[in-house]
């Protein structure tokens, strides 16, 4: 069956060396691609300059414009023709006359393609159906189009030519450029709020001798010079904190993270994350700050806190729950008792039933995080932070004062996925250094997600790290979450794909 989002191939090259023998032609008359036209004007500020202008006062006022961008629609008449280009802003239509413009270059006008990058220069007027329109007086080809754009009733559907092929889906479908408007939005609304609460931006190392900062698989390289083994990196954490210790009090990080693991819905190897960490806070300050990053990210993109993601109403104005892993699970499976999740035995067998992978080397508490993973995470719709981690399963974070076995950590769900993460950081360097060691413990025995040991990172911390709070926030999940969005590759410009 023949895809309804593309040219049969055999036109889509007969169309190509068509638009290849007009660009031999422009060629021979001299530069095809010239480079030096000035756009003055955007379509979507003219309109909401003119938009509602009165014909007679607009004709009157003589407005006079030069606009540039990509043919979309093109309507070849007699004597004139209609064309809609598109700009960065949005679309604005163009009237090609013979009397404004003469007749060799209304007929160099009617060649050109859907597709084609023009600039012209005139003045505004309105059609008898009131649009927006430029008479022009110039116009120049400034950049010919060899490929056709897909048929314009059906634009680029194709979800995996969307994302091969992004700069053409940005082209054709308005949606898409939206969500990347909207992910534009957030990302400032994000910064803005830190920077105006005295935080410091920074960048750390992409390319790390040790990764570190979360439990996962890095990608290895190699640097010559150095003829060193090199990681890209999978959280800048260790690298921010160290800037803590060294006097950046607040400070945060908006970049891409690396790690090597599955590509799903919500998984992309190469992922945006916010990192932020302030001294003398802890976790409780956290959970209420990150509550306010999400709703100026809202307000951005949305110009509301209560939205709607696939078809399920979210309020994100309300506090939000907080649960323990334990009561998250009695809330949500409770065919699951307390004589279960206290019994490290019973709990082994509730997950052998519910055929839940774990490791032997697991403690009562990381089974109850796996059970908790696989039986509830998907249930938690509306905002819920989860708290009261096992330190075991918790490397960096600081341990709870009336119970060490659990530190004083939060994950942040949202429908039914994490969204964010964070932590009263652990300042003890001893205790730090204990922790890196079971790591590598589990390492050895064959955990390739478990962390390395960062002599240097305790360095800095026998230096003195004051006390401290960090959490994380994954930003392609919020982007979902604001702009419905249900796969993680709709919010990613280009995704990793496998080869065609």
């Amino acid at each position: 069956m023949e895809n309804p989002n593309t040219t049969p191939l055999v036109d889509t090259n007969r169309i190509i060396e068509e638009r290849r023998a007009k660009l031999r032609g422009l060629r021979e008359e001299g530069i095809a691609f010239p480079n030096d036209f000035v756009r003055a004007h955007l379509a979507e500020v003219l309109a909401a300059e003119h938009e509602d202008k009165d014909p007679q006062k607009l004709v009157d006022e003589k407005v006079a414009v030069a606009v540039a961008g990509r043919i979309m629609l093109k309507r070849v008449m007699g004597k004139a023709c209609f064309a809609t280009i598109q700009d960065m802003s949005g679309r604005i239509q163009l009237y090609v006359s013979v009397d404004d413009v003469g007749k060799e270059v209304l007929d160099a006008f009617k060649h050109y393609d859907i597709g084609d990058i023009v600039g012209a220069q005139g003045g505004l007027f309105k059609t008898q159906k009131g649009e927006l329109t430029v008479r022009v007086t110039q116009i120049r080809l400034l950049t010919k189009s060899l490929r056709p754009l897909p048929e314009k009733f059906h634009g680029l559907t194709d979800q995996e030519l969307k994302y091969r092929q992004r700069y053409v889906d940005l082209i054709m479908n308005e949606d898409t450029r939206l969500v990347f408007v909207q992910r534009a939005r957030i990302i400032q609304a994000i910064r803005n709020l830190l920077i105006s609460r005295r935080y410091y931006e920074a960048e750390t190392p992409m390319m790390q001798p040790i990764p570190g900062g979360a439990s996962a698989r890095p990608f290895v390289t190699h640097h010559n010079a150095l003829d060193m083994q090199f990681y890209l990196r999978i959280a800048p954490e260790l690298y921010l904190k160290r800037l803590v210790v060294g006097g950046f009090e607040k400070v945060f990080e908006i970049n891409r993270n690396f790690r090597n693991e599955g590509i799903s819905t919500r998984h992309n190897p190469e992922f945006t994350m916010l990192e932020f960490y302030a001294a003398y806070t802890n976790h409780e300050y956290l959970m209420d700050f990150v509550e306010q990053i999400l709703r100026a990210a809202a307000q951005a993109a949305c110009g509301t806190e209560q939205i709607t993601y696939q078809g399920r109403p979210l309020d994100l104005s309300k506090p939000f729950a907080r649960l323990t892993i334990t009561e998250a699970i009695r809330k949500h499976r409770p065919d699951i008792g307390d004589e279960v999740l206290k019994d490290r035995a019973k709990i082994i067998d509730k997950m052998n039933e519910l055929k839940i992978p774990f490791r032997d080397s697991d403690g009562l508490g990381g089974l109850q995080l796996s059970l908790f993973e696989n039986t509830v995470e998907s249930e938690l719709w509306d905002p819920t932070y989860i708290v009261d981690y096992p330190a075991e399963v918790s490397p960096l974070a600081r341990r709870n004062d009336k119970n060490p076995e659990l530190t004083e950590r939060f994950e942040l769900y949202i429908c039914g996925r994490e969204i964010a993460n964070g932590f009263s950081e652990l300042n003890d360097p001893e205790d730090q250094a204990e922790r890196f060691m079971e790591q590598v413990r589990q390492k050895e025995a064959g955990d390739h997600e478990a962390m390395h040991y960062d002599a240097d990172y305790i360095r800095a911390l026998e230096y003195g790290l004051p006390p401290c709070g960090g959490a994380g926030i994954g930003i392609d999940r919020v982007v979902m979450m604001l702009t419905d969005s249900p796969s993680i590759r709709d919010v990613i410009l280009f995704p990793h794909m496998r080869p065609e």
